[in-house]
């Protein structure tokens, strides 16, 4: 806000009593500067600000007047942000003295205080390294800090927020200088830790108030020194250096205190100083601040210290990983076992604080590039990090088992493939654990395993901890406990290792199944089903984003997927969705951006290319076992097939994929054939009998619909010719209802989309809809409205005149009445009320999109109102009328040239079709408005409001549109009348056809009325008082039915020759126009004898008073000098037509030539000069008669006239 502004809200009516005395004060001072001739500029408030200011404001008498210092103060808060810093520089030292009571007083209350805190920020802000480097004791920038400082930790609060806002301000700008830190940030924290350490003494955990009970009195006094502390750590960019220690200890002892928010205060001084070092400026000052914090590690059993000073450290790492990765990686393993043994300990809280800590670590302290391109040395100290882990699982922790399975299951997702074998130590371990009876953490030890699949994957998981199950052995026991964490947990693996290990498993357990068939299943036979089931529930995992999807999935393994796919019906949807992951794993990767291979999984972009182009290989007999299983599978049961489907028909060729689609369209349209009705009837009889297969023709047109999005457009005309002939099968409803499901699912692809938006054809479809609309489904209109009503505005003159159609077509479905249900239209609320179909109603539907958003939107609502109003305009009410027209008017007031555009044309509709009873009394706003765009050249504006104007002269007569109409534009009514007299005078006379070659007869260029009123050009109306039925166009209806017409062009003498080779050129489009004869005789010009010409008349009435005149100008008796009257005339006439006639040369001046021989020379004079002799001779003539001195009388020779400043006129 700039200051005017500032001293402005000030000067308007404050309603508050302080506020008002300022006001006083500011009239006062304005008042003085206006009296001193000075000019209002803040140099200038802020000199006479602080003229008053000595007056109420003295160091030897304190504050004289609390209310005028007070708004004195409140207006230099105000002025000297914007005075120049070489001002406030050198005023430094008055200003600090004037205020210095003020902030000193201790009766000064808050309203006095802030905008001297505002003063002392503004000064303080504006001083140099100079100032800065003056002693605390002088009058300086440090004495003011020094006062800031006293009152951040004031007890007020709004008097404490001031300050420590200032002080941030101060701090965040340093004056000019090679060091980064403010010069005031050193004593800025001594002071803040001093104050805090003495506070701290007074209200700490040993404090002897605490212990008599009394430790509620100072805690306040503690909060605000801890906010002082954070205000300055965030300010300064951290905490300085050799401060570090100290504020450590004394934080550190604060946390202890039993209150948690004296607990969380301290901490957040923490994360300040934290986030204040973790820019590139402060980070230098991190390492020493977490030694120090290193150093102050309590006592090994201190619950209260310990789990705030776990979690400092955690901050610290976190911030450090950020500042310096590679550094904070290579010191990990020490913090990480220095944390570590505080699980040792017997206090739950430490326990927990440590375990949180651990995880921390592991999620921020290791680099992607320690898993991707491990050096020698990166490796050491991982191996040093497994160490620690493995040591985690001794008896030394057991009471702490479970924060080390949290921790364990940390470095597994932290270390990703990098846990084997660093980690297989732990496995081994955590599985003895699990397979123990008397083990009570097994769903803990569940949770660790789960991740170390997840992380070494299931390969080297299973090598350490085998499954056992066909032979288990003594000390070898079984563990299909695995499986289901293998389920869940298996990715990005090797699919090797599962036809490697797991198929043979399951074909020997199922050859088990299928030996036992015949007789009755025994719980081991229903065991092994499940084993069977579960072994393959883990191919999913196995199939997301395998490493070696191009070896190992070929032919074989996808013939046994096949053949397992159409035996066994219980194990498809586990097969279906590992199908399914092996292409949408790899298209997940592609769809990533950037090549990171530790978001990737180790799978580049190249290689998931290449896994789909080799699995476009088998894509088209991977589909057609899908259509046929899908063909076997209840309807109930098809949903993960579908989903397969879609994935592989996403990778399919466009060639095998238009043969699949001939394929299934070719068996839909036989059983089309062969269906037998599906009525109501049928169906029902047919949900008696339980799992029943749908007739074939609903399971096709589910693949033809899934396949559809996938197709080439070259395609939808077979689709939706299939389409079409179910729609009209009316005996199977159901598949009705599936081919409407055709369009939305194409609208899901891009060539469906490309396809649905071909305006024209869009539109059409949405009109034979609305056609036959019933009426209970008229909230179809407002939910198309909108696209229709922009589609008024298409490039393409189809698809325009299918809009306004489609306009047309639903007023009149909305002329008919109904109900609109406006909650089910799709941008209305859910409680929105009915509304009673009719012709107003629809007006206001459009109308809405005159609130659009853009001008276009606002352009396209207007002209798809004015169709309306043209078609519907003796069926709507006066009012409706009125109002739009009212409407309009303001629109016409826009600074839009295409929503001005669109209104011209409403304006010119209105003008042609509305009853004059209704138009003559808009004009007086109407004209005014229209006349604005009347010298407006672009868009044809001017042309257009032309033509308006025109019209309503025609309709309504000049004077009524010349009374409304702005004197500035009443020249543009005058030229319309002008040449509307020419052309009635022409049109008179017959000369038409010589006078306006051009105009032939009016063509029907324009589709319909509409067009011709809103678009028609006057031209061709050649001026003529026309009816409105013309001016429509509807008398040239018979001409547009006959087609062009053509003309031979001839000579008189000769007819043309059609059989003549060049008889093609004499053939016209256009009526060809007689050439002009010129007369036979020239008419002379007539003459009195006083020389005028003249024109019009009896010719016989003159003739004793007229002069002939021969065919170049001159009379045809006298020669020039002869003294006779015709003489002079002759004279004259040469004078000024002749070969030595006066020209206009440069500059306006006159030029004549004046020739001598070959060479040609010219004189100039001054055009003044010549007027004043023409005036002479003018004289002269009146005194001698009709003779006229001067002409045929030799010329001077000479150069160029000038004139003098004297007035006299000389020759050079």
């Amino acid at each position: 806000m700039s200051l005017s502004d500032k001293l402005d809200k000030i000067r308007s009516s404050p309603k508050l009593q302080n506020q008002h005395e300022t006001a006083i004060v500011l009239n006062a001072l304005e008042e003085t500067l206006r009296d001193q001739k000075t000019e209002p500029s803040p140099t200038a408030y802020f000199a006479a600000v602080l003229a008053l200011l000595n007056q109420s404001i003295s160091p030897a008498k304190g504050i004289v007047n609390k209310e005028l210092a007070t708004s004195l103060v409140y207006l230099l808060d105000l002025v000297t942000p914007h005075v120049p810093q070489a001002l406030l520089r050198s005023k430094f030292s008055q200003i600090l003295t004037n205020l210095a009571p003020a902030l000193t007083h201790q009766e000064a209350e808050a309203p006095l205080l802030r905008p001297s805190i505002g003063c002392l920020e503004s000064l303080l802000i504006a001083q140099d390294a100079a100032a800065w480097a003056l002693a605390q004791n002088q009058i300086g920038p440090r004495r003011a800090v020094s006062g800031l400082l006293n009152l951040a930790v004031d007890r007020r609060p709004k008097v404490r927020k001031r300050a420590q806002d200032a002080l941030t301000t101060v701090l965040k700008h340093p004056p000019p200088s090679p060091s980064l830190d403010h010069p005031a940030a050193d004593m800025c924290a001594e002071t803040a830790l001093k104050n805090l350490k003495d506070v701290a003494i007074t209200t700490g955990p040993k404090s002897k108030q605490r212990r008599q009970g009394h430790e509620h009195q100072h805690e306040p006094g503690l909060i605000h020194a801890l906010q002082l502390v954070k205000t300055i750590a965030t300010a300064s960019g951290g905490w300085p250096s050799r401060k570090i220690e100290p504020l450590c200890e004394v934080l550190l002892d604060i946390s202890k205190s039993p209150h948690e928010y004296l607990t969380m205060a301290a901490f957040e001084v923490f994360e300040a100083i934290f986030e204040g070092m973790a820019n590139e400026f402060s980070s230098p000052k991190l390492p020493r601040l977490m030694e120090v914090i290193i150093e102050l590690r309590p006592f090994q059993e201190d619950s209260q210290l310990l789990p705030p000073w776990i979690a400092v450290v955690s901050r610290g790492y976190d911030v450090s990983a950020q500042v310096d990765p590679e550094a904070t990686f290579h010191k990990l393993p020490e913090i990480f076992r220095s944390i570590s043994e505080f699980l040792a300990s017997s206090s739950h809280n430490i326990r927990i604080s440590a375990s949180e800590c651990l995880i921390s670590f592991m999620a921020t302290c290791v680099p992607d590039r320690v898993l991707l391109e491990p050096s020698i040395h990166d490796e050491k100290i991982l191996e040093r990090l497994a160490k620690s882990a493995s040591d985690l699982l001794t008896v030394k922790y057991q009471a702490a088992w479970m924060e080390v399975f949290n921790v364990l299951s940390a470095m597994f997702e932290s270390l990703r493939w990098k846990s084997a074998p660093l980690l297989s130590g732990v496995v081994r371990a955590v599985g003895e654990l699990r397979g123990s009876e008397s083990f009570n953490g097994k769903k803990e030890a569940d949770a660790l395993l789960a991740k170390a699949i997840s992380a070494m994957g299931p390969e080297n998981v299973l090598a350490i901890l085998p499954l056992n199950l066909m032979k288990p052995q003594a000390g070898q026991p079984g563990r299909a406990w695995l499986l289901p964490l293998l389920r869940d947990n298996v990715s990005n693996t090797r699919l090797a290792h599962f036809k490697a290990e797991l198929v043979p498993l399951s074909e020997t357990i199922f050859q088990r199944v299928i030996e036992n068939d015949r007789v009755e299943k025994t719980m081991e036979i229903k065991i092994f089903e499940t084993l069977v089931q579960q072994i393959w529930a883990v191919l999913p995992g196995y199939c997301d984003l395998p490493l070696d999807l191009t070896q190992s999935f070929d032919q074989n393994f996808a013939e046994l997927l096949a053949n397992i796919l159409y035996k066994q019906a219980d194990l498809r949807g586990d097969l279906c969705r590992a199908l399914q992951n092996l292409v949408d794993s790899n298209k997940a990767v592609l769809a990533l951006e950037g090549d990171d291979l530790h978001t990737q999984r180790l799978v580049s972009k190249l290689n998931a290319q290449e896994n789909l182009s080799h699995l476009e290989r088998f894509s088209s007999n991977i589909l057609a076992v899908l259509f046929n299983i899908y063909s076997e599978t209840l309807p109930q049961y098809r949903g993960f097939i579908l989903r397969c489907i879609n994935a592989y028909l996403s990778i399919t060729p466009q060639t095998e994929l238009m043969n699949t689609f001939t394929k299934v369209i070719s068996t839909l349209e036989s059983s089309l054939d062969d269906a037998d009705p599906q009525t109501q009837a049928v169906k029902q009889k047919r949900a008696k009998a339980d799992n029943k297969m749908p007739p074939m023709s609903h399971t096709l047109l589910d693949l033809v619909i899934t396949i559809a999005i996938y197709l080439p457009q070259e395609c939808f005309a077979t689709l939706f010719a299939v389409a079409a002939r179910i729609v009209f099968k009316d005996d199977d409803p159901q598949l009705q209802k599936k081919a409407y499901k055709l369009v939305p699912r194409l609208a899901e692809s891009d060539n469906g989309k490309l396809a649905l938006q071909h305006r024209n054809d869009r539109l059409a479809a949405i009109a034979q809809v609305v056609h036959f609309l019933p009426q209970s489904d008229l909230h179809f209109i407002p939910s198309i409205l909108s696209e229709v009503a922009i589609s008024t505005k298409e490039t393409n003159e189809k698809a325009r005149t299918a809009a306004f159609e489609l306009l047309l077509l639903m007023g009149e479905k909305m002329q008919q009445g109904g109900i609109v249900v406006n909650a089910k239209v799709s941008h209305m609320p859910d409680g929105a009320p009915n509304a009673t179909a009719s012709l107003e109603e629809y007006i206001t539907m459009v109308s809405a999109g005159l609130a659009g958003s853009t001008p276009h939107m606002v352009s396209a609502s207007i002209t798809a109102l004015t169709r309306l109003l043209y078609h519907f305009r003796e069926s709507l009410s006066t009012a409706t009328v009125t109002e739009m027209i009212t409407t309009m008017d303001l629109f016409l007031t826009s600074s839009n040239r295409e929503i001005v555009r669109s209104v011209l044309g409403f304006v010119k509709v209105s003008v042609i079709s509305l009853p004059t009873s209704l138009m003559l009394p808009r004009l007086a706003s109407l004209i005014p408005n229209l006349m604005v765009w009347s010298h407006e050249h672009k868009a044809q504006l001017k042309v257009r409001v032309k033509n308006i104007v025109e019209r309503m002269i025609r309709r309504f007569g000049v004077e009524a549109v010349e009374k409304w109409c702005p004197e500035a534009d009443k020249k543009l009514i005058s030229n319309i009348r002008k040449a509307r007299e020419r052309r009635k005078r022409r049109k008179v006379a017959g000369g038409d056809d010589q006078a306006e070659p051009n105009v032939g007869k009016k063509k029907g260029r324009f589709e319909s009325e509409y067009d011709e009123a809103v678009y028609g050009s006057d031209d061709s109306d050649e001026g003529s008082e026309v009816s409105d039925t013309e001016v429509l166009g509807r008398d040239q209806a018979a001409d547009r039915n006959k087609g062009p017409q053509t003309f031979i062009v001839e000579d008189e003498d000769e007819p043309l020759d059609l059989l003549d080779s060049r008889a093609l050129a004499n053939i016209s489009t256009t009526k060809p126009l007689k050439a002009r004869q010129p007369p036979a005789k020239k008419k002379k010009a007539k003459m009195n004898v006083d020389g005028k010409l003249l024109l019009g008349g009896d010719d016989n009435e003159h003739d004793a008073m007229m002069m002939d005149f021969g065919t170049n100008g001159d009379t045809s008796k006298g020669e020039p000098g002869d003294g006779s009257l015709e003489g002079g005339i002759n004279a004259y006439i040469d004078a000024i037509k002749g070969k030595d006639a006066v020209q206009r040369g440069q500059k306006g001046k006159l030029k004549f030539s004046n020739k001598r021989g070959k060479d040609d020379g010219a004189m100039e004079i001054d055009e003044g000069e010549v007027s004043q002799k023409l005036k002479a001779g003018k004289q002269d003539k009146a005194a001698t008669g009709a003779n006229r001195k001067g002409l045929g009388m030799t010329k001077t020779r000479g150069g160029r006239v000038m004139k003098n400043r004297g007035g006299r006129r000389g020759r050079r």
